[in-house]
């Protein structure tokens, strides 16, 4: 029986030995299965960062491409408007040798109400202040007026209208500003 309690032993031992093999094994083969797991997991984000890489080239190129056909073409839109103006006035001429006074002024209004389609069209207003307070940010005073109708610091007469676009101001509107009535010297 003593003999049999080494071969016991050993074979306890061995048992032992044999399941911690195969517990490592079984940890090698989860680890092995992790790491594999982990890689795909790299390798799709290495794809999705380089599809993203490539749209993001993409939409810079196709930015800079609308950036530069907005400056060749940016005022087509205003040639287009602007060119029955020309044909217009280029009748205008063409008819002025035999015609009178009165039909060369018709065709002048004409061709001035073409121009002005035209500018609405891009988006130009026309700023006609006539009777509205001074504002110094669309009209440039060119000198004030006493007077005895308007309030003082409106704009009494337009001197040059002025132009906008959108909201970005082309040119100011030149005006005379009224100022207050002088009182008459007593003598």
């Amino acid at each position: 029986m003593n003999q049999d309690a080494p071969e016991q032993g050993d074979t306890d031992e061995q048992l032992d030995a044999t399941v911690a093999a195969e517990q490592k094994d079984a940890t090698v083969a989860e680890e092995q299965s992790e790491l594999e797991a982990l890689r795909d997991e790299r390798d799709e984000a290495q794809e999705t960062l380089l599809r993203l890489a490539a749209e993001l080239d993409n939409f810079r190129k196709r930015a800079s491409r609308d950036i530069e056909n907005a400056r060749k073409y940016g005022l087509e839109r205003l040639a287009q408007a602007l060119l029955p103006v020309r044909d217009s006035l280029e009748a205008g001429l063409a008819a002025g040798e035999n015609a009178d006074a009165e039909a060369l002024l018709e065709g002048k209004q004409a061709t001035l109400r073409l121009l002005d389609s035209a500018l609405e069209q891009v988006g130009i207003v026309e700023l006609d202040p006539e009777g509205e307070p001074f504002d110094p940010v669309q009209h440039e005073a060119m000198t004030m007026q006493p007077s005895a109708t308007a309030e003082p610091n409106t704009v009494l007469i337009v001197v040059q209208k002025g132009y906008a676009i959108q909201d970005r101001l082309l040119r100011p509107a030149r005006v005379v500003v009224a100022s207050a009535e002088m009182p008459e010297a007593s003598e």
